[in-house]
């Protein structure tokens, strides 16, 4: 490097040698705050000043004084130093005790019914002063995740996949729902019994094609008579008519313990599906994405939300 050529940064050590001599105008006691030999201290003042090209600090009577050019410095080497400080400083930690933050899950309808009853009552119990928000999932749902306006979602997504990390709760299979006074059931529910009645189809959901695919395999054209964007009114419904439904086990043993329903076997095999947590890999390491994912997986990894 040329002599007249500047040095391209200045680094924390540097910077605090300026601020040192600034507030105290002497090199040997700058050198002791630092732990630094004088030699080491007069290489770092030479540093400084080939790379702001000015003298800096002039040797007087009364001590180092500061020249016109640092002490115009001074404030921005104060605010560079705080900056590098903020930056370099241990992740806050997270609190759930006191935290006031607002938390949002996407989940499905469904899930309002089975899962998020213990999500709230673990979160007021935990994390008095948070918030929750529950979202619907849809096809925004990964954009959200990825944006942060989202923590997390909860269910089968899988859509899903690139930049998402993904966290394996329970196994869903399939049952049937029918009011318990039914007319012609009896205590099973056959693949003939289940082609003649009447079905209410809930045709929001990935698991809606997982229904439509088992029965092309099965050759079954079910007589719907009642199409529901979603599960509210459904054990309403079934309580009062002959129709039958098809849902995954926790919704279905959800409803059939609230409305006094029959829950059936379905008879006819529909492919099961795992419910996972989701999140963007952004969030990975966030403190409060980590302790609302881990709160999730404690009360329901491995086990029935029922």
């Amino acid at each position: 490097m040329a002599e007249d050529e500047v040095e391209p940064l200045l680094d924390a050590k540097l910077l605090r040698l300026f601020l040192l001599l600034y507030q105290g105008g002497s090199v040997t006691r700058a050198a002791e705050q630092l732990g630094q030999s004088q030699p080491t201290i007069s290489i770092w003042l030479g540093r400084l000043r080939r790379s702001l090209n000015d003298p800096l600090f002039v040797r007087t009577a009364e001590g180092m004084l500061p020249t016109p050019r640092a002490e115009a410095l001074a404030g921005p080497a104060r605010a560079a130093l705080e900056a590098l400080r903020q930056v370099s400083a241990p992740e806050p930690a997270f609190t759930p005790g006191t935290t006031r933050r607002q938390f949002r899950i996407c989940m499905t309808d469904a899930s309002h019914i089975t899962l998020l009853p213990r999500i709230l009552a673990k979160l007021r119990d935990a994390a008095p002063l948070a918030q929750l928000e529950v979202v619907r999932i849809g096809p925004d749902t990964g954009h959200r995740l990825q944006s942060g306006e989202v923590d997390l979602a909860l269910g089968f997504v899988p859509e899903l996949e690139a930049g998402f990390y993904q966290l394996a709760l329970y196994e869903q299979d399939w049952v049937c729902l029918a009011n318990r006074d039914h007319p012609r059931l009896g205590a099973e529910l056959t693949l003939s019994d289940f082609a003649a009645e009447g079905h209410i189809g809930i045709v929001s959901g990935t698991g809606h094609a997982l229904q439509e695919e088992a029965l092309q395999r099965h050759r079954i054209t079910r007589r719907m008579v009642l199409e529901l964007p979603g599960f509210l009114g459904l054990g309403a419904i079934l309580s009062t008519t002959d129709l039958i439904v098809t849902l995954p086990r926790h919704i279905g043993t959800t409803l059939a313990g609230l409305n006094g329903l029959r829950l059936y076997s379905c008879p006819m095999n529909v492919t099961g599906f795992t419910v996972k947590l989701h999140w963007h890999s952004r969030y990975h390491q966030d403190p409060a994405n980590r302790w609302l994912r881990g709160m999730c997986a404690s009360l329901f990894q491995g086990r029935s939300p029922n």
